[in-house]
């Protein structure tokens, strides 16, 4: 069959069959997608084709909603913005779940709209990390950032629209979403939600025939005030803010109650006040920026955060006791108490004196007192000597039991080179210490290869002190007889004669930081954990000779929100008994989920000033996961996380014992940044002469 000829609905009918075997309930509804398909032409239907197989690799039913839907797509706008619009539904699923990703795929309407203003279209993914940083700036705490097609916040993530089209240009519309995030940040500063009681908003509204005007009447009184907040406090964001708003008429009972919130007293309270008393009243209209209140969503938000930070500062004020050293309590008074000095300037006391908390404690306190206007005197209670049980003392390994939170971990996308796109936030990172293990193993792997090690030792000796010949210089030790015979041959030529002809000796001054990535799969069981081990404190060893900066860090996991990182050494950290102790330590876990693991060390690594920046892996196999991370997914999420690694000027090695390494590690690393052992035995005797190849 000619390319070109288009595909008939019955052959349509029968791939699509074989594409959606998976959904089994689906097969006998395909007939209507395929009729629709099959009016494209054969382009489009190899494109539509394309994406199906792409999809239902990913989610069967989403690919047959999909199927049933890029007919239109491709009727109202051309391929490229037909494949935003998938990309733009793929990442909601990702995210979301499938039903918003299905909302995405039948709305397409509105993304065919934003694709025909383009010119005045902004997407959140494009905002989105300057809005963080700005929302971070404002309020002290970190405010996530997430696209929705309701504009509110719970307290914890502020939910703004993924695209906005609203105003006539681009800069307005940038402007919008800044406004936006803004009234949005202004909720949880300036006491929209404040007090003990989550459930407030809730419970008052419930109050009335009709709790769903009640909280929207609620929400218009509010914004007056809190765009009165903005305007003392932002004044510069408030004369933009103005251009926004939208004249509408009140009656008159509003005006004293309007005048009131305008106060710079004005609180919650006077808001709620003013419901009680215009509830009834006909809502003004909306101003385009003030989205919407999810009373609901904040009572769970603001309960759960409420009580991790109450735990969590019991858990501090219990170390800062033991810092400070036992003393006993003055006789029946409270040993920590909080004096406010200025607004939102607090002063923590412990037995009356003033105490100067470290930072995570002090923006834990001002959290607290954000949500709840002051710090109670429960929690002010060290954790054990009162009767509240800290959560905060769970150990790291626990943070995966029970219901799963992403507070404390790292997000990271992964590369689907299937989609040609990344899965953003896909994976979910947490950095936890490899439990020391004090039993004699560095030793008597110093005793086992005591004659290579000293040999090791006598190498990096001679590596450390070596000079550098600095060629083509105008003064120097030497003559440079190359750079004689080049300007010889220029005099002879009728050039001028150069005046670089000496060499000059310099001590060579290293500047290099090694991260080594460890492989801590259940693979690596038995002797090739002992190999990894052994190399390492072999490596530890002459490393403490070079002089050289390095970390030491393992990985593993299980599926997508559940990578770890395994801290044996960090950079800052001396080669000490603990670390040897870690070392010991290291034993096999899950699964091998490399993409995440490479991203967040180099991560650690551009923190890290050195002019030579060197990532290097110690592993027995390829990529692989529980979830299908695995083939030629995992292979190119790798090698992307790899292509990353080497634009932030970062140099990937690996070292692998897996036989079948040459089948995909020159398509990850690149045909010269590899090597293979064929013998685990001797990987303890190759590792320190590749390092030293490497850094040489």
């Amino acid at each position: 069959m000619s390319s070109l000829t288009p595909l008939t609905a019955a052959e349509l009918e029968e791939w699509l069959d074989e594409e959606l075997d998976a959904a089994l309930s689906l097969r006998r509804t395909t007939r209507a997608p395929a009729l629709a398909l099959a009016s494209l032409t054969r382009a489009k239907q190899n494109f539509a084709c394309h994406w199906i197989s792409v999809i239902a690799k990913t989610n069967p039913e989403l690919a047959f909603h999909f199927a049933s839907q890029v007919t239109n797509a491709l009727q109202q706008m051309p391929t490229d913005d037909t494949e935003a619009w998938i990309i733009q539904a793929m990442d909601v699923y990702d995210k979301m779940g499938l039903y918003p990703a299905v909302a995405i795929l039948t709305d397409i309407a509105t993304f065919a709209k934003a694709s025909e203003n383009k010119s005045r279209s902004v997407a959140l993914e494009e905002v989105g990390p300057v809005l963080e940083l700005f929302l971070q700036a404002l309020s002290g705490r970190k405010l996530k950032l997430r696209p929705n097609e309701r504009t509110y916040t719970d307290t914890t993530t502020v939910y703004l629209p993924a695209t906005l089209i609203t105003l006539p240009s681009r800069e307005e519309n940038v402007r919008l979403y800044k406004i936006m995030a803004a009234h949005l940040w202004a909720q949880t500063w300036f006491g929209t939600f404040q007090g003990t009681d989550p459930q407030r908003l809730v419970r008052h509204c419930q109050k009335f025939p009709d709790p769903k005007y009640a909280q929207t009447l609620f929400h218009a009184l509010e914004t007056i005030r809190l765009d009165a907040c903005l305007a003392r406090e932002l004044p510069g964001l408030y004369r933009e803010l103005r251009t926004l708003q939208t004249a509408s008429q009140k009656s008159s009972r509003w005006a004293s109650y309007v005048a009131r919130l305008e106060t710079r007293d004005a609180t919650v309270d006077d808001t709620y006040e003013a419901l009680d008393a215009l509830y009834g009243e006909p809502l003004p209209e909306p101003h385009i920026y003030q989205g919407a209140l999810n009373g609901e969503a904040v009572a769970v938000a603001m309960g759960e955060r409420l009580d991790q930070e109450r735990a969590a500062l019991q858990a501090a004020l219990k170390q800062l006791l033991a810092d400070k050293g036992p003393k006993a309590p003055p006789e029946g008074k409270k040993r920590f108490s909080v004096q406010t000095e200025q607004e939102r300037a607090m002063v923590l006391m412990l037995d009356g004196q003033p105490l100067v908390p470290p930072p995570d404690v002090r923006a834990l306190m001002h959290s607290i007192a954000q949500d709840l206007g002051e710090i109670p005197e429960e929690y002010l209670v060290a954790a054990g000597d009162g009767a509240y049980a800290p959560e905060a003392d769970k150990k790291p390994e626990d943070v995966w039991k029970g219901t799963y939170h992403e507070d404390g971990a790292y997000l990271y996308n992964e590369w689907d080179h299937r989609r040609q796109h990344y899965r953003k936030d896909w994976c979910v990172l947490r950095e936890l210490d490899v439990q020391p293990v004090h039993e004699p193993f560095v030793a008597d792997t110093l005793h086992k290869y005591h004659g290579l090690a000293a040999r090791l030792r006598k190498t990096f000796e001679a590596l450390r002190g070596e000079n550098a010949v600095q060629r083509r210089q105008k003064h120097g030790d030497e003559i440079d007889f190359d750079a004689l015979v080049e300007a010889f041959a220029d005099l002879h030529c009728g050039h001028e004669l150069s005046d670089r002809l000496f060499t000059r000796n310099r001590r060579f001054a290293r500047n290099i930081a090694v991260m080594f990535m460890v492989d801590m799969s259940g693979s690596t069981k038995g002797w090739i954990n002992d190999a990894e081990r052994e190399s390492l404190v072999l490596l530890c060893e002459a490393l403490e000779i070079l002089g050289d900066r390095y970390a030491i860090y393992g990985f593993s996991g299980i599926t997508r929100k559940r990578c770890e990182m395994y801290r044996v050494k960090q950079f800052d950290e001396p080669y000490n008994e603990t670390v040897r102790a870690r070392i010991t330590g290291i034993k096999p876990q899950d699964y091998t989920r490399m993409g995440v693991a490479i991203r967040h060390l180099c991560r650690l690594l551009n923190d890290v000033e050195a002019r030579t920046k060197l990532l290097i892996t110690l592993s027995d196999g390829k990529p692989d996961d529980y979830d299908g991370y695995r083939g030629e997914y995992g292979i190119e999420d790798t090698r992307q996380a790899l292509l990353e690694a080497k634009r932030d000027g970062i140099h990937a090695f690996c070292i692998t014992i897996d036989t079948d390494a040459r089948d995909y590690l020159p398509h990850m690393y690149g045909a010269a940044n590899y090597a293979l052992i064929d013998d685990v035995r001797k990987l303890p005797l190759k590792i320190s002469d590749i390092y030293r190849h490497l850094t040489s």
